[in-house]
Order: C-alpha cells, then structure tokens, then sequence
C-alpha cells in the first residue's frame, strides 16, 4: 500500500503549463475480436477481447486503464501499440489511422509511442548490456552517429536517476536491482522522444519500498515533456496518485469512466464498487469485518451473456432488464459516466 505523504507531490497539477491541447489518440467504437479454428481448420467463434471502446487522450493527458485479469485491458493496450489490428472501429493518432498503418508509416508512429512493461527482468534481453539496450532502437531509427548515440543514452540515463552514467553503460540486466532494470526499461521507452507512453503495470513486479520512486520519476517524465500516458493496472490504490481519469473495463468493454477522485470517492457501477472492496487498505477495521465481493469468474468472452456483462454476478441485478438488454452509457452526474441500468 502506497503512504500517501510520500506521494503528495505527485498529485500537483499545472492545467495551463502547456496550454491549449490537442487531441493525441482517439479510439472509436473499438472491437478487437481473435478467431478460434476448430482442429486448426473450421471456424468455431471469436474471442471478443475488446467490445466497443471509445475514448480520447490528449496531448499531457493521463488516464489509467483498470479491472481485474481477462478484462481486456491487454489486449486494448497491444492494438494501440499496433501489435493487434482491430477487428472494427477506428484508432487515430494524430495524422496516422493504425488500422492499416505499415511499413514506414508503422515504424514511424511506433516510435512516437514508448512501452513500458510489467517485468522488467523479462523484457530486457540478458546477452546484452545497458548500452547495447538503449542504442538499439537508435540504430533502427536511423542514428547512425555514435557519438551522438552515446549522448542521449547518457542523457536519458540521467532523467531515470542511474548515475554515474558511465557506471551502468557496461551492466547487464542481472546485474541491477528490479528497481534499476525498471528504470532502464523506462529509459529504452523515452530513448526516441515519444508524445505517447502505455505503461502496463508498471510497479506492480517491485517492492513496495520503489514503487512510490517509479511512479514519481513517470509522473516527472510525464509533467516535463507533456507525455501523454495509458496506466494499465489493477491496482486502484496506485491510480489516484498517478491518473487524472479512469476508466474501468469489464469482459472487454468499459463500464464507468470519470475523473480519479470523483470515481474512486463515488463508484457508481456495482463492479467498480466491487474493485474498490478488493482494495488493500490499512484501516484496522477491516481485522473484524470482512467485505463481501461478488463470487464467481469474469464471463467467457466466446459467449457473452446477454444484457449487461456484470450481471450473473451482481447483486444488483434487476430481472428482465440487465439480464435481457445491454446498458447504454449513463451521466448520472457531470463528468461521470456509466453503463448501468440502475441509473436510467
């Protein structure tokens, strides 16, 4: 659980530092389906890992992604960094359409999006040093002075704090701490000067001792370079030291979105609320009283069940309504959204 005094500087904000802002990354009615073959050869259905998704992301913005695993926060995550093509729907990131970005194009925009993984240890090749790490993406992009390559891997060494410089140039990943092989896995992320970073559980393999210090080192990356970020997590207890909006997806769509703050004092969506129970929370109440969490399973995403998602485990549910049709989106207050029908 993060002490919240450790983490107060990171909930500063300065709205107008960078002015008006533009619009970065908008994803329209996204679907991200993945065909089963049965014996290798007929078709047997679709994985719908993504059902429906809309939302915009602008320039220094940062929402956080969040729900617990087989939501579809992965799979909506992998199709922005242009690893999965969507089914349906449409992805723009500024001048770029990614449902048939390639060749050029694709190498061009993933190097505007920097990708910062949940293992640290497992994303850094062991065979090659801290070095060798950081300049390969420069090579790929056409940095063909070494001199100058050198520069901006010492550069971007010293905005994650791993100095002296010339110090870890010549390490390999086993020989860092998890803390430090985070740091340069956020390094090879901003190496190419990125306007979009998708971090995907970024502390959620670190001890709790370091993930305050990584979180505080995106946040100041993010604020001094006007980053836009996607926070993929199930941790709600991280999000609201990081995030200025959330969005909570269910078995492949988004159920509620709405400010940090507003959500997290306010959830509406009775999975949402269900979340926020699962919560670790250092309240000595919670020795004596045991919160009661909705039993049972995300469903299959082969077959969803009709109407809302949520309801063979809400205890919520109305008959003949959320079992029957599907809930549009509600504001049930300014800024809140929901797909729910308690709040039609």
């Amino acid at each position: 659980m993060i002490n919240q005094e450790n983490v107060n500087a990171m909930t500063e904000e300065n709205p107008n530092k960078f002015g008006k802002r533009n619009v970065l990354l908008s994803v329209k009615d996204l679907r991200v389906w993945f065909e089963l073959r049965k014996f290798g050869f007929g078709h047997a259905g679709y994985v719908h890992a993504v059902d429906g998704v809309n939302f915009e992301l602008k320039d220094g913005d940062s929402i956080a992604i969040v729900g617990e695993s087989g939501c579809g926060k992965s799979s909506l995550m992998k199709t922005i960094l242009a690893l999965y093509k969507p089914t349906k729907g449409e992805i723009t990131f500024g001048d770029y359409t990614l449902n048939d970005l390639k060749g050029k194009n694709l190498k061009d925009y993933r190097s505007k999006v920097g990708f910062v993984q949940q293992d640290p240890y497992g994303a850094l090749p062991p065979f090659m040093s801290v070095q060798t790490i950081l300049e390969e993406p420069l090579i790929i992009n056409g940095v063909k002075d070494k001199a100058e390559r050198i520069e901006r891997i010492q550069k971007v060494l010293e905005e994650v704090k791993m100095t002296p410089t010339i110090d870890f140039l010549p390490k390999f990943p086993h020989m860092l701490s998890g803390g430090q092989q985070q740091r340069i896995v956020i390094a090879r992320a901003m190496i190419l000067n990125p306007k979009l970073l998708v971090a995907d559980e970024p502390v959620s393999m670190l001890d709790a001792s370091v993930r305050v210090e990584i979180l505080r080192l995106l946040r100041g990356l993010q604020e001094k370079y006007n980053l836009a970020v996607i926070y993929v997590t199930h941790d709600l207890s991280t999000v609201r030291y990081f995030s200025e909006r959330i969005f909570v997806m269910y078995a492949g769509q988004v159920i509620e979105k709405s400010q940090v703050d507003l959500l997290v004092d306010n959830p509406l969506h009775p999975y949402t609320f269900a979340l926020l129970e699962a919560t670790s929370d250092p309240d000595a109440h919670n020795a004596t009283v045991m919160k009661e969490i909705p039993p049972g399973e995300p469903p299959s995403l082969v077959k969803p069940p009709e109407g809302c998602r949520f309801h063979p485990r809400c205890p919520k549910i109305i008959k003949g309504v959320c079992d029957v049709k599907e809930p549009p989106e509600f504001q049930p207050e300014p800024n809140h959204y929901v797909s729910c029908w308690l709040y039609e």
